[in-house]
């Protein structure tokens, strides 16, 4: 029931087709953008490309689990990187043109890996796209409205989106000891920030925490299933921890 309310607000009938996520160092894109894209391959009835995009750091990257994402019936791009030499998949252009198809982007966290999308600007400032800037007010960039400000100004200044085009995204999430408390805590922590200028389209939450908050929030919430952790903390993949 809670995801539909988040395909609801993304506007899955008619509105974008395609998605990019952009935030913090560590604010939780790659778990939505893999969570999303599961999630619109079960409902959508398109077919969904998910791009690891991330050439920023080592860890937590999509393309170290896609075995894991092989059976989520989803075509999934990447480029293997030797060091840090920026290598991007291809193929992004012609699918962000494709109107019968879902594509996610997958961009590495705050300016330096926004810069990966700045030549597909043009086709990402369409109604057929949106921007998911994710927020996790547990990262020490996002703790106020001042440091939210100046790495979404950042971002959008090397990779030429449009403000128009955010649509903020809460990820109260501490990681797999992250409690019902946490999660409340941090959604009206972000309501209280962001409020005044723009509103949360929905908030990230846990599936096993889901039960335990959905009430008490008045914003659409997703629960997601962790796809990236440590590996002293990890469980099968996909499973909740």
């Amino acid at each position: 029931m809670e995801a539909h309310r988040v395909l609801s607000t993304l506007g899955l009938d008619s509105g974008p087709r395609h998605f990019v996520l952009l935030g913090e160092a560590g604010s939780g894109k790659s778990e939505l953008a893999v969570n999303l894209a599961r999630l619109l391959a079960e409902e959508s009835g398109r077919q969904v490309h998910l791009f690891d995009l991330d050439m920023t750091k080592p860890l937590f990257r999509l393309r170290d689990q896609r075995e894991a994402l092989a059976g989520l019936g989803l075509q999934f791009h990447f480029e293997d990187q030797f060091m840090d030499a920026p290598t991007a998949a291809g193929g992004v252009a012609r699918l962000l043109r494709d109107e019968t198809c879902h594509t996610i982007l997958d961009v590495g966290g705050d300016y330096i890996g926004a810069r990966a999308v700045g030549m597909y600007a043009p086709l990402l400032n369409h109604p057929r796209a949106a921007v998911l800037y994710v927020v996790n007010p547990y990262r020490p960039w996002s703790a106020d409205i001042e440091h939210i400000d100046q790495v979404l100004g950042g971002i959008l200044g090397v990779s030429h989106l449009r403000l128009d085009q955010v649509r903020l995204v809460g990820n109260p999430n501490l990681g797999p000891g992250t409690t019902a408390e946490d999660v409340l805590a941090g959604c009206r922590s972000l309501a209280e920030m962001v409020g005044p200028y723009k509103s949360l389209s929905f908030c990230c939450v846990q599936e096993d925490l889901s039960a335990q908050v959905r009430d008490a929030l008045p914003v659409p919430l997703l629960p997601i299933r962790l796809y990236l952790t440590y590996p002293w903390n990890q469980a099968q993949p996909g499973e909740s921890l």
